[in-house]
Order: C-alpha cells, then structure tokens, then sequence
C-alpha cells in the first residue's frame, strides 16, 4: 500500500502531492473507489495549502492574505472562471466546476484556517479542529456517498484525528513557537485532557457511523489513527516533548486493515 496509484497526468501529480504532505489521509484515500480518488487527492491538497498559510508567513496578516487567495480561487472556480496558475489550484477548480467538490465546505474550511489566525488562544483546540478537520472528513464523506445522517459523525471522527494529531505534533509546533495547549495549564495534563475528550468524540463518531456504507469507509479511517494517537498520550510514560517522528508500520497496518475490512 505504499505505492502511489498510477494515474494519468494531473491525477497522479496530486497523488504524489498528497503523498508527500498529507500521508494519513493519502493513505486512507487509496481505499476510495478509484474514480473518486482524483477527487479526495485534491480536496487534500487544498487542505495542506490551507495549513500551510501559518507556516509559510512570518506574521498573522500574511497567513491572512494567502488564505483570502484560496477563498477567491475557490469562489472564482464557483463561478465559472478560469482557474488560477497553481499547481493545486487548477485542478481543485476542475473539481468544483465539475460539481464533485462543494464550494460552501471548501470556504468553511478557509474560514476555520482564518479564526486560527485571528483568535487561537481564545478559541479551544476541539472547537478549531472541528471546522477545519471535521468539515474536511464530511467533506470526504459526501464525495464518497455518505448520507447526511453520517455528517455529525464525520465531523466528530475528524475533530478527534485533529486533535491527536495536534498532541502528536507539539513538540514540533513549540519549535514554530506555537503552543495549541489552554494557557496557565499544566502541559502533561492539559494534553492528557485534551486526549480523554478526543477519544469521547471518537467513540460518538463510531456510533453514528454504524450504518456508513462500506464504499465511504475512506472518510472515517482518519480516525483509527485518532484512536492510537490520543491512546499513546494517555500512555504513562507520554511527555508533551517527545518528538513524533514518521508513522510506524503498526499505524499504517491498522488503517489497511479498516480499510480492507470495509469498516471503521
């Protein structure tokens, strides 16, 4: 499952796009029905230039900028007009003119990127990662044919895989000079908390997605790794400084099982 699929031209350039950047969710495309995998590599795509707006600007107003640049190719794409000269941009656009991306969720999620810039100490973790990693789990999920029914628990399943994914990364993140954590809090505990309330949303998830058809399984297989992320922080031996580092084959395995399985 480490091959990048071979797809033609565009397609197999945002595989390798996806690949590179986002590989949790790479991984739990390729367990999409092919014809929609052109689709979720773009939508991950937009999802990591959106993150990366912080990262690449060295004050909040710059992230600021680059994101109402996506907010306008997207709208642009909406209407009609030509896409942009970018290497994600044009095709994100060929996927909304073709009607197989939703415009109102791809500006939910730049609004989600644009409240982390203008109020993060202010606004919780769960809250932030909910409307950026929750709306792009239905998001994936409406592509793949989930019914509305199986939104709430779509969103709770992203929110969860944020937020082990954000205890995941803190000692990266305190290298930027972020720290995701409440303020005035004790780290360990603070993030022990955080892990606790994670695996509570991911468990309403599960429930809600009893009945996801085997076919959208990719939208939710974010969150087996949720579930192993959130459970090494509660590990006693956890610190908030341990550096991450790559998956490992046990994560990866468990994901391809889910997958092959057809169910979360």
């Amino acid at each position: 499952m480490d091959a990048t699929p071979d797809l033609p031209g565009p397609a197999g350039l945002l595989a390798g796009f996806a690949r590179r950047h986002d590989p949790d969710r790479f991984l739990s495309a390729l367990f999409a029905p092919a014809e929609a995998r052109e689709t979720l590599f773009a939508l991950i795509a937009f999802n990591h230039e959106l993150a990366r707006a912080r990262e690449a600007a060295r004050e909040p107003m710059m992230a600021l900028i680059r994101l109402q640049w996506w907010r306008e190719a997207v709208e642009e794409a909406a209407a009609g007009a030509a896409p942009r000269r970018h290497e994600v941009a044009g095709p994100l656009s060929a996927e909304i003119r073709a009607g197989r991306l939703d415009p109102a969720a791809l500006l939910a999620m730049v609004e989600g990127r644009e409240a982390e810039e203008t109020g993060e100490d202010a606004v919780p973790l769960a809250e932030r990662m909910r409307a950026t990693a929750g709306v792009m789990a239905a998001e994936t999920g409406r592509v793949l044919g989930a019914g509305e029914e199986a939104m709430t628990g779509l969103r709770q399943v992203g929110t969860a895989y944020g937020i082990g994914g954000t205890l995941r990364s803190l000692a990266a993140l305190a290298a930027q000079g972020r720290d995701p954590l409440p303020p005035h809090a004790e780290p360990r505990e603070a993030a022990r908390a955080l892990a606790r309330d994670g695996l509570a949303l991911l468990k309403a998830g599960r429930r809600g997605l009893a009945g996801l058809p085997a076919r959208a399984v990719a939208a939710a297989l974010p969150g087996v790794l949720a579930r192993r992320d959130l459970a090494r922080v509660l590990r006693p031996a956890w610190q908030p400084g341990q550096a991450s580092g790559p998956r490992g084959a046990g994560d990866r395995l468990a994901v391809a099982w889910a997958g092959w399985r057809g169910r979360f």
